[in-house]
C-alpha cells in the first residue's frame, strides 16, 4: 500500500520492516480518530505482507505522541461509522464507547502476529504511553518523556497498562500522580527495554530492527504469542476489558469530574492544562 493511502501517518517497507510514522507533527502527533483508523489499517497491511517481518513505529517532528487529541477526541461522524466497534446508541453511552474503542485499537498491536517495535523520542504522553506499552519492544531516547498527566484531573487511563509494565510501587506512583519519567528511567524501571542518547537513537534502534527482522517471521510470531499467553493467563486482557467502567466512573460520574473540561471551555485548553499541572511543575515535577 502506498503512502498516498494515508494522511495522518506514513507507511513504507524498508528491508523486512514496515515503517509506520505518526505524521501530525503540527499537533505533536496527537491521536485523532483519523490517525487511529489509519494506524490500525497500516498494522493489518503489514501483517498481511509476506515481505514484512516486523513493524517499526515512530513519530514525526519533535515528539513521538502527545496523547489523544483533546480538540477532536471522537472524530467525525463518518470516522466513527467507519469503526465496526463504535456503538452510537445514546442509551449505551454509559458503556464508554471511546475507551472501548481505544482498547480495541491498541490491542491490535498486542494481537498482531508480527512484532511491533516502537522508537520513542520527545514526549510520549497519555494515549501515546498506551501504544508503546502494547508494542512488543520499545527503544527510547534517554531524554524522552513518558507519563500520563490526564490522571491528575480528567480520569483513569483508557487502558491501565502500568501494573503490567513495572512494579506495584512504581505503577501506583505514576498512576496516582500523573508524573513523568525520562526514557533512561523508563528503561531502568522496565517500561521500555533500552534507552540511548537522543542523537544515537535512530541509528542504534534500527540496527536492532535489522537484526530482529532477519529471524523467520513464523518463529517471531510463535515467540511473541508464547510470551503474550503468559500475561493473558495472568488476567491482563480481562483487566483491560473492564477499564471502561473505571474510566466512565472517574471521568463522568465522579463529583467534579467535569472541572477540567469546564475550565478548558471557559479559559482555553492551555489554561486548563496549566491548572492541572501547575501544582506539580511548581514543585519541580513534571
Amino acid at each position: 500500500m502506498s503512502d498516498d493511502a494515508y494522511a495522518a501517518i506514513t507507511y513504507a517497507v524498508e528491508g523486512r520492516a514496515a515503517h509506520v510514522t505518526l505524521n501530525r507533527p503540527e499537533a505533536s502527533n496527537a491521536l485523532s480518530m483519523q490517525l487511529r483508523l489509519e494506524l490500525v489499517r497500516a498494522l493489518r497491511t503489514a501483517e498481511s505482507d509476506p515481505e514484512v517481518a516486523v513493524v517499526v513505529l515512530d513519530g514525526a517532528g519533535p515528539s513521538f505522541c502527545a496523547g489523544y487529541d483533546l480538540k477532536e477526541p471522537y472524530g467525525s461522524k463518518a470516522e466513527r461509522q467507519a469503526r465496526g466497534d463504535w456503538v452510537s446508541d445514546r442509551a449505551l453511552a454509559w458503556t464508554d464507547p471511546f475507551t472501548r474503542s481505544c482498547i480495541a485499537d491498541w490491542m491490535t498491536l498486542w494481537d498482531l502476529l508480527k512484532p511491533v517495535i516502537a522508537i520513542v523520542h520527545g514526549n510520549c504522553l497519555g494515549g501515546g504511553t498506551e501504544i508503546v506499552s502494547l508494542a512488543d519492544i520499545v527503544f527510547a531516547a534517554d531524554d524522552a518523556r513518558f507519563g500520563y498527566p490526564p490522571m491528575r484531573a480528567m480520569s483513569t487511563p483508557d487502558i491501565p497498562v502500568l501494573p503490567w509494565k513495572m512494579t506495584m510501587a512504581r505503577a501506583k506512583y505514576l498512576q496516582l500522580t500523573g508524573n513523568s519519567v525520562t526514557g533512561a528511567q523508563a528503561a531502568e524501571w522496565g517500561w521500555v527495554v533500552k534507552s540511548f542518547p537522543a542523537a544515537e537513537l535512530a541509528e542504534r534502534a534500527w540496527s536492532e530492527v535489522r537484526a530482529i527482522a532477519s529471524i523467520d517471521a513464523g518463529l517471531l510470531a510463535a515467540n511473541k504469542q508464547q510470551v503474550n499467553q503468559a500475561y493473558e493467563l495472568m488476567g491482563m486482557r480481562t483487566h483491560f476489558a473492564q477499564a471502561w467502567s473505571w474510566h466512565h466512573l472517574s471521568g463522568a460520574v465522579r463529583p467534579n469530574a467535569g472541572a477540567f473540561f469546564a475550565k478548558a471551555q471557559e479559559d482555553g485548553l492551555k489554561a486548563a492544562l496549566d491548572w492541572m499541572n501547575s501544582p506539580f511543575t511548581d514543585e519541580g515535577l513534571r
